[in-house]
């Protein structure tokens, strides 16, 4: 996971920086202002924006319009800067910072990023002739032995797959296993 601090006075930067590497996390840059920052991201794929909210350069929702969706963004700042973020899907700390809200705040954001990416990938990549040929199965099974309607069978894959976090041709595979094994009971 790539991370990029941003605040205006190094000090801080590097004081954020030093309790991540206690943390067990790895920043890839520490920098002081949000063209330092978007210099650092083009050079990486992707990640976390650990910010204030007024850098020398710009404002954090400057920086975030210029980096997402390929980074997501935790805002640190007083109660009322962090009450008004715009836009509201940015993850806020307030000032004091204490330790451990930091590192959690952190592990959040990563949570959150990791899962986007992961949608990312799947929702680029069709489905292949198999998958379809798995989901299609999978819908027959939940129509012939649960009743289902072909809408209540999709919908019920689709919940089962976020649910599982999986895509929906591994959460048809897993129906087709289970319902065979009922089959030879």
């Amino acid at each position: 996971m790539n991370i990029i601090i941003v605040f205006p006075q190094i000090e801080n930067a590097k004081k954020v920086r030093s309790i991540l590497l206690k943390g067990g996390y790895s920043p890839d840059a520490v920098c002081c202002t949000g063209a330092a920052a978007l210099k650092a991201a083009n050079d990486l794929d992707s990640g976390i924006i650990i910010c204030t909210y007024r850098l020398a350069d710009m404002v954090y929702s400057e920086l975030y319009e210029y980096l997402a969706p390929r980074y997501d963004m935790l805002l640190i700042g007083s109660k009322s800067q962090i009450a008004d973020r715009d836009p509201a899907d940015i993850t806020a700390l307030s000032t004091p910072l204490k330790v451990h809200e930091l590192l959690q705040a952190v592990e959040q954001v990563s949570d959150i990023h990791a899962r986007k990416m992961k949608k990312r990938k799947q929702v680029l990549r069709p489905r292949t002739d198999e998958e379809r040929r798995v989901i299609g199965e999978a819908k027959e099974l939940l129509i012939e032995r649960h009743h289902y309607s072909e809408e209540e069978a999709h919908r019920h894959l689709q919940k089962l797959s976020m649910d599982n976090g999986a895509r929906m041709a591994e959460s048809a595979w897993m129906i087709i296993r289970l319902m065979g094994q009922d089959e030879e009971k």
